[in-house]
């Protein structure tokens, strides 16, 4: 008997892109909340799911997921009436996609990452600081390709929605949300309105909402967090 899929998130984390998607499908689907500042991302429990500790995590009936880029190359396979991502022609166009995805994973994940938790790579303010700084340089690096892209299609592959839409959403989430200035970018600023419009996002951003007040009410998260 198939089994409801499971997701590993925390609220505000990258989980919000596989969490999208699995939205999108439209199937049941279950979550467990995972609690860093009460160290659920170390317990043997969490570790025996993911032995890096980190979400998101996807349980399915066929084994567990880990990693954006792979857990939404699976479920676009899995469920290819939800239109994830476009199904590939040929070899090229396989790699492509592929490389799509892993230019989101590989090269603006890090450098949120930077812009947003640097204390987490280097201790002194002094070094978070020049992190923080290098971080905002690259992703306005990549940012201006993103914007040449979205300046003549609604959505970063053409007129249809896909889950890469949803991982440049969560970047944008983040680093606005981290003070980042978007003037720059009025086409992206546009997409992630009309990204956060879908119903599917909606009800995602709701599950974080949810999730981040029981935090709250547990002492384990900052009492806000920016869940636009």
């Amino acid at each position: 008997m198939s089994k409801n899929p499971i997701l590993y998130f925390a609220p505000g984390t990258c989980a919000r892109v596989s969490m999208t998607a699995l939205e999108e499908i439209g199937e049941p689907f279950e979550t467990r909340l995972i609690a860093f500042m009460k160290g659920d991302h170390r317990a043997p429990e969490f570790l025996a799911v993911n032995p890096s500790g980190k979400v998101p995590a996807l349980v399915t009936d066929e084994g567990v997921i880990t990693q954006n880029s792979a857990i939404l190359w699976y479920l676009a396979a899995r469920y290819p009436q939800a239109n994830l991502l476009p199904r590939p022609s040929s070899p090229m166009a396989e790699a492509q996609l592929i490389r799509q995805l892993s230019h989101f994973s590989a090269d603006l994940h890090p450098l949120v990452t930077r812009i947003v938790v640097p204390f987490t790579i280097v201790g002194s303010p002094e070094a978070q600081a020049q992190l923080r700084e290098s971080g905002l340089q690259g992703i306005s690096f990549h940012l201006r390709v993103i914007e040449q892209t979205l300046a003549d299609r609604p959505w970063l592959l053409g007129e249809r929605w896909s889950a890469l839409d949803a991982y440049l959403g969560w970047v944008w989430f983040r680093i606005t949300g981290a003070g980042f200035d978007g003037a720059a970018f009025p086409c992206i600023a546009d997409h992630y309105a009309r990204l956060n419009e879908r119903p599917a996002v909606q009800r995602c951003i709701a599950r974080e909402a949810a999730a981040q007040a029981d935090l709250v009410a547990r002492g384990l998260a900052p009492a806000n967090i920016n869940n636009g």
